[in-house]
């Protein structure tokens, strides 16, 4: 008996959170700079600071309301005489830790990325390599402690119920993780939006009134939304971005947990995945030691640095990987002969998620990156004004869905297949979950990669603000651009990731609604395309793609207009500010969007919790079924839309900005500017959280699966 092993989930997340603390402390190493860039970061943290602070507040609440309401639908029942509780008695307990985890896990990401900016500039005057270390450095911390904690809250919760509580039965275990999984997703929801809506509302403001009305370059210190802009791409793109990838992490391993349950893994079912992504966190370790470049770097070695800590970080997960499956299956071949039976399948399934990721990102950044055709289109675009500009990233957003559209359909009917779909429908599956863990392995390296893109960014600004010499700007310009590319595949890599979770927990849906009617005595659900339940459920999944889209997209533009007006009246009003001999009052447009990002957050992740207990009320579990299928048709490829044209827009500036076209200032400039101005909430709000809106709603509807069998009116 191999049981003890779970206790490598505690070992592997006290490793990933101690490296991340030395990476931590590698950075405070550097200093800030000189007295005006030490001003321009304090302001950025403590803008930073105030938007959590406040947006936890708001969270907070929402979270006490529904442990209330868990627990009232969890207890009560049994004070009435009823059997069981409609919802598992641990889940109010687990819904909070997992939104504790994923908060806390924003909160140490946004924390290091707020104390790097101006570390990463001042490094950026000693040579380019000096600056990528910084940065990288910080974005690491991230990605341990995203995983860190992801796998202690999992591994803490199985211990407690096997070890203190004595539990047993892998089902019920399996359904509390899940819970887990939707307070990650909640508060992931909140994080993400919130924080998208704040950083894209300070970014659109600051390029509509800056770039184009004012004709000043970005980051300048005369623009009053400069340094809400810097914060927002730390409560936007550090903290929600790390709540996001947390919550890809976590429920890819509660998916396969569950589906394990269902293909008569038993305990091994669970212990696998869990092996899997300590040995991630390891080889994230290693590949990071590998992310170096030399001072005259251009974007294509740069990204080759990156590329070269990711590829061995996944090498050596794969090679691992097979030793450890093989090892779980025959260790346990007495009591589980399925998993033995299907160890070398498994282990194929485990490479397919590790191949399709890679492959995924080699898609988005063939259509986000200026070193790639498709971009380098789009900048010429400009040369015939703004609106061609839009019609060419339209065009390219919907190509750049085919790819990994094509690549997951693939990777899901491999993995199926291999891992014994043939024999056991549910082994099958187990192999589609397997791969969403093998795919996300090594989320450490992949996050950090994503997340040092935001301290480039910041540096940059500080660089700007503080007068740095030029070819600091030009240093970390490239860091950025760099950072856009590796945010666009990592966006990407999450959403890809999602797909095969979301697939597992649907099935999972699936398996607990009919063992839980046949229990009641009715009989199982009739899912034909035809039967109107599933039909219309199919719709108005469909239809929740595009008002949540709605929803976020209005939710920036309102938060924009305030900034524009804003940074309209400041121009007009400040005396001297043009000139250079005022300063802006940053603190009104930091207020603006904290307020907009807080009040227009709560209508999205409302609407993406109540959706499916509504559903399930007027159409039974059948609808609920076609509701969840609907969402993942139609928010998988709108998010690779989304992502893709906002990346490429982003990246066409940046093309013409180096030098191409006409250059900054000129109108192929200012065209290109009102893409990057569209696709700024497609890229970096919506996009991202298409994962939110597919994941939490499969958890919402598997937790409240027993109100829905219990009041449905069909």
């Amino acid at each position: 008996m191999i049981e003890h092993l779970f206790w490598f989930g505690i070992v592997g997340a006290v490793v990933a959170l101690g490296f991340a603390f030395i990476q931590s402390r590698r950075v405070l190493l550097f200093t800030e700079g000189n007295e005006k860039m030490v001003k321009i970061a304090a302001a950025i943290r403590s803008g930073a600071n105030a938007y959590l602070k406040r947006q936890y507040t708001v969270v907070i609440i929402f979270f006490l309301s529904m442990f209330v309401i868990l627990a009232f639908l969890a207890y009560f029942p049994l004070f009435m005489g009823r059997d069981n509780g409609f919802v598992n008695p641990f889940i109010p307990f687990a819904f909070l830790t997992g939104g504790f985890f994923t908060g806390l896990s924003g909160f140490i990401g946004m924390r290091a990325a707020t104390s790097s900016n101006a570390r990463a500039a001042n490094a950026a005057q000693q040579g380019l390599n000096k600056g990528l270390r910084v940065a990288f450095a910080s974005g690491s911390v991230m990605g341990f402690v995203v995983a860190g904690l992801g796998l202690l809250d999992i591994a803490l919760w199985y211990l407690i119920l096997t070890k203190i509580f004595k539990i047993e039965d892998p089902r019920y275990i399996s359904q509390v993780m899940i819970t887990f999984g939707m307070g990650v997703a909640s508060m992931s929801m909140f994080a993400r939006v919130g924080g998208g809506i704040f950083t894209k509302a300070a970014d659109v403001g600051a390029d509509l009134v800056g770039k184009v009305e004012a004709g000043i370059p970005e980051d300048d210190p005369r623009n009053p939304a400069v340094i809400a802009d810097n914060v927002g791409d730390n409560v936007g793109d550090v903290a929600g971005m790390g709540a996001d990838l947390f919550e890809s992490y976590s429920n890819a391993l509660v998916a396969a947990f569950a589906i394990g349950v269902g293909a008569a893994y038993g305990w091994a079912g669970l212990l696998l995945p869990l092996l899997i992504a300590v040995v991630g966190i390891v080889a994230s370790m290693v590949g990071t030691f590998f992310v170096r470049t030399r001072e005259q770097a251009d974007q294509t070695t740069l990204l080759a640095s990156l590329r070269r800590g990711t590829i061995i970080a996944g090498l050596i997960s794969a090679v691992t990987s097979l030793p450890l499956t093989l090892f779980i299956a025959d260790s346990v071949s007495g009591q589980f002969p399925a998993l033995a039976a299907n160890k070398w399948g498994i282990f194929g399934s485990i490479i397919i998620g590790l191949v399709s990721g890679f492959l995924i990102g080699h898609f988005t950044e063939y259509f986000t990156s200026d070193h790639h055709k498709p971009t380098r289109e789009l900048a010429k675009a400009s040369e015939t004004g703004t609106a061609t500009v839009i019609i060419g990233g339209l065009s390219l957003g919907m190509k750049a869905t085919v790819g990994p559209i094509l690549t997951i359909s693939v990777g899901v009917i491999v993995s199926y297949f291999i891992a014994g779909g043939v024999e056991s429908f549910n082994a099958g599956l187990y192999g589609i979950g397997i791969a969403a863990v093998g795919m996300l392995a090594t989320l450490s390296i992949t996050l950090a990669s994503d997340a040092f893109g935001p301290v480039a960014d910041n540096a940059g600004g500080i660089a700007e603000m503080a007068k740095l010499p030029a070819e600091v700007r030009k240093r970390t310009d490239a860091l950025d651009s760099l950072g856009n590319t590796t945010a666009a595949t990592g966006k990407g890599f999450a959403i890809g990731s999602t797909c095969f979770t979301a697939l597992a927990l649907l099935v999972s849906y699936v398996n607990i609604a009919n063992f839980q009617l046949v229990n009641s005595g009715r009989p199982p659900m009739n899912l034909n395309i035809t039967n109107p339940s599933v039909l219309i459920g199919l719709f108005l999944g469909g239809m929740m793609s595009f008002l949540f889209a709605a929803l976020t997209i209005s939710a920036v533009n309102k938060a924009a207009q305030s900034i524009v007006k804003e940074v309209r009246r400041q121009f007009k009003e400040i005396t001297g500010l043009m000139e250079g001999t005022a300063e802006p009052e940053y603190a009104k447009c930091v207020d603006i969007c904290t307020l907009n990002a807080q009040k227009q957050m709560i209508a999205p992740a409302i609407l993406v919790i109540l959706s499916p207990i509504i559903v399930g009320f007027f159409l039974g579990a059948a609808g609920v079924t076609g509701y969840l299928g609907g969402v993942i048709v139609t928010g998988f490829p709108m998010a690779v839309f989304m992502l893709a044209a906002g990346g490429a827009w982003d990246n066409a500036k940046k093309h013409i900005e180096g030098g191409k076209f006409g250059g900054k200032g000129s109108n192929n400039h200012k065209a290109a500017v009102i893409g990057d101005t569209i696709g700024d909430p497609l890229k970096d709000t919506t996009g991202p959280s298409y994962n939110l809106l597919i994941t939490l709603s499969s958890s919402v509807a598997i937790v409240f699966i027993g109100i829905t069998i219990a009041f449905s009116i069909l």
